[in-house]
């Protein structure tokens, strides 16, 4: 009644085809494969009733149908190889796409393709992940599904079961799907079928009292008045899926109500539906008297039938869509300039004799805007632009099932801009509630910890496993736990990394505090004692074995206690560089001055053989020399290590995960170790010159001091190599440190207190003759 009320507002029409008018034939299939594939062939071959004046009419120029995709695709398979366009309102299979194919078809619904990757986005948008499928075993059903199990694996949607149905099925082949509807976890049914088919599946559900998934239709069933029950709308309640989106046709209804059959060639269509309303017959049945005939004032402006319902015109308006469109390509085959035309040599199409071909040719050109202000055209595939409304079956309160429509989806909007819900959106699912239902295998991962795969199971199944230590995750259902950076680690709750706590030997703990305190002390008192020296140091226990040797030995002793304040702090590049360097020169020239003392001892008595005159190479020139000689190759050491490969500051984060531990790397192992050698060296040699002067007559052998004084030292850095090689952070500065102070309050005291003794309380020995053993000592 659609295409009849099209093409007569066409044929009345002045701006469209004028001078022109449209004819058609419309055939029945019911619908069926076989009735559809002979209706077209009937359409291509003229295959119609004898018309008085004329032979034999021409064959058709473009055909309009069919509803299901399956009958469309065997008229489409037809009439392709001979270039007959084919329009069909209501087949989605995104199959008929196919221009190879299917090089004639046009439609002006959407194809499954974009409604399948709807569905899915559709699912993604309210959050479920894990949903069951359902699909009619017909090209629709199947091709739809495929579609939308590819876009659902896209959007990281899981399957949970995917079934096929048919209205043909056994009744156990409908209670084994039930079956597998009960067993599973999943709230969410995506169904993918036709109305036909999901009705008795709806029913079974129904008497099996299996109730409360949320439904996902595509336009197949979503709107499909047929299965809009009572009993249904238990099962269906809530369901949402995509439907072409509704339109007002002006004069449709009135044009419907005031139509009427006819018994000859004409609207015949109409015969079945009067004599079922009106309960009369309109053809007289020989030998039958109870049937009464229609007086032809019958009018179905008397009635209330589904008939007349023109609210729900989304697929009327779809063959509204398709008639105008074969009307405008026409259109524009008539409007050919000559010499201008698209065919060979600038040609047009002959108008007393139009080819299907050619009008093939201009419905690729159709673009053209409806009354209701629709546009209408088709792509290089012959789709029109896919648009959907989102509808949500609910009740109203006079207990009608209405399609309310809660969003929208326009394909050819940019991505994350084409599915809009509406603000003022009141949606009801599944069991009757106002809450979108939960549909997933796994609750979703909060964050500080990450998805663990099971094997064998859909990637929406997982466990939540804690990030480890130094890693996080700050979003939830991550897949992996990233990684803090080396001065990170990550938080109690694994949710972030947090800056870890730097550590070096400070000066404002109390480690740092003692040691600066016995640093300063061991200078202060060595500065003391200098004074005590410098003071007394006409006195032949200062004057005795070179007393500038004893001076400089002081002042290098001070440099040794100070220059362990180097190690104390944030490290930098200077700092690192200075506190080994400054630690090297600074004992070196401490021990060549006792080396220097401890030669002189051993060659003072060497010298009172008779006619000896070796204290001629052994004056204070010659010692002198000798300290800055010693000194000068640790300063060459030095140097080189400087300047291959210095000492840097550097952040240790292997040592401890929770902390970094700020030190000085020593850059050239073997420069570092080269300036501990010499020291270690000059300290052995001093030690075995020391330990032979030990017993030389003398009240006051300065050797046997230097020999404890040496004994202490090499016990110190002995000890300090496998200590500063075990001990972890702020430790290892701390017992180098240590060592250095140790070493250096050893040679102070063992070398310079028993002088200080003699010279503030034992001042009766302070004497020459003492000193050479002529005086007896009690």
């Amino acid at each position: 009644m659609t295409m009849i009320f099209a093409i007569e507002e066409i044929n009345n029409s002045t701006e469209i085809l004028p001078g022109f008018l449209l004819g058609y034939r419309i055939f029945g299939s019911c619908p069926s494969i076989p009735l559809s594939v002979k209706a077209s062939l009937a359409l291509m071959n003229g295959e119609v009733e004898e018309i008085k004046g004329c032979v034999k009419p021409p064959s058709v120029h473009a055909v309009i149908g069919e509803t299901t995709s399956t009958a469309t695709i065997g008229i489409a398979r037809t009439m392709g190889p001979f270039h007959i366009p084919v329009l069909s309102h209501s087949a989605t299979c995104a199959c008929l796409s196919n221009r190879r194919e299917f090089p004639s078809f046009f439609r002006t619904i959407p194809s499954d393709y974009y409604q399948s990757r709807a569905l899915a986005k559709l699912v993604k948008h309210f959050g479920w992940t894990w949903v069951g499928a359902i699909r009619s075993r017909s090209d629709y059903g199947n091709n739809g599904m495929a579609t939308f199990l590819e876009a659902a694996e896209k959007e990281g949607i899981c399957i949970e079961y995917s079934v096929a149905i048919y209205r043909t099925d056994t009744r156990e082949r409908f209670l084994e799907v039930l079956d597998i509807i009960k067993k599973s976890t999943s709230k969410v049914i995506v169904a993918f079928a036709d109305g036909n088919d999901l009705d008795i599946l709806i029913k079974e559900l129904y008497k099996q009292n299996i109730t409360g998934f949320q439904w996902v239709g595509s336009e197949g069933w979503i709107t499909y008045r047929y299965i809009t029950t009572d009993m249904n709308y238990v099962v269906l309640g809530g369901a949402v899926g995509f439907a072409v989106p509704n339109a007002h046709i002006p004069g449709l209804r009135e044009f419907i109500m005031k139509s009427h059959p006819s018994t000859k060639p004409g609207n015949t269509g109409l015969v079945e539906l009067w004599e079922s309303l009106f309960n009369c017959t309109l053809i007289p049945q020989p030998n039958s008297s109870s049937t009464k005939l229609c007086n032809g004032e019958e009018s179905l402006e008397t009635t209330d039938t589904r008939f007349m319902d023109v609210t729900d015109a989304s697929l009327l308006n779809n063959v509204y869509k398709a008639v105008y469109a074969v009307a405008h390509a026409l259109d524009q085959l008539l409007s050919c300039e000559e010499g201008k035309g698209p065919f060979g040599n600038k040609t047009c199409a002959y108008k007393e004799k139009i080819h299907p071909w050619q009008v093939l040719y201009y419905m690729t050109k159709v673009n053209f805007t409806t009354k209701h202000g629709e546009n209408v055209h088709f792509d290089s595939l012959g789709d029109p632009a896919a648009r959907y409304a989102l509808v949500n079956w609910q009740m109203n309160g006079s207990g009608t099932i209405i399609f309310e429509t809660i969003g929208l989806y326009d394909a050819s909007l940019p991505e994350g801009q084409q599915f809009k819900m509406k603000e003022d959106m009141k949606a009801v699912w599944a069991g009757n509630l106002d809450k979108v239902p939960r549909s997933v295998c796994s609750e979703s991962c909060k964050p500080g910890t990450r998805r663990a795969f099971v094997k064998g199971t859909p990637i929406c199944c997982f466990e939540c496993v804690p990030c480890a230590d130094g890693e996080f995750s700050n979003t939830t259902n991550a897949v992996t736990c990233v990684t803090c950076p080396p001065e990170y680690k990550s938080n109690v709750d694994r949710t972030w990394c947090n800056l870890k706590k730097i550590e070096f030997l400070s000066f404002k703990e109390l480690m740092g505090i003692l040691l600066v305190t016995f640093s300063l002390l061991g200078g202060c008192l060595t500065i003391t004692i200098g004074l005590v020296f410098f003071h007394h140091r006409q006195t032949p226990i200062v004057k005795a074995n070179n007393s500038e040797l004893s001076f400089l030995l002081l002042f290098s002793l001070t440099l040794c206690f100070l220059c362990s304040l180097t190690f104390i702090g944030r490290p930098s590049e200077w700092s690192c560089m200075l506190r080994h360097t400054a630690f090297g020169i600074t004992f070196v020239l401490c021990i060549s001055c006792v080396l220097g003392k401890t030669i002189v001892v051993l060659m003072a008595f060497r010298a009172t053989l008779p006619g000896s005159n070796v204290m001629k190479w052994f004056g204070p020139p010659q010692q002198r020399l000798s300290v800055l000689a010693f000194t000068l190759i640790q300063v060459l050491i030095c140097v080189l290590w400087l300047t291959i490969s210095p000492p840097f500051p550097y952040k240790n984060m292997k040592h401890y995960k929770e902390k970094v531990i700020l030190e000085c790397d020593v850059g050239s192992a073997v420069g570092f170790w080269a300036v501990l050698g010499y020291i270690g060296l000059l300290a052995v040699l001093c030690f075995v010159l020391a330990f032979l002067a030990r017993k030389l007559p003398d009240n006051f052998n300065e050797a046997k001091f230097i020999t404890f004084s040496m004994l202490i030292f090499c016990a110190v850095w002995i000890t300090f190599i496998p200590a500063y090689v075990s001990s972890p952070g702020k430790f290892t500065v701390a017992v180098e440190i240590f060592a250095i102070l140790a070493s250096s309050y050893g040679m102070l005291c063992c070398i310079f207190i028993p002088k200080c003794y003699i010279i503030l309380l034992k001042s009766e020995k302070n004497t020459k003759k003492h000193l050479m053993g002529k005086v007896t000592s009690n």
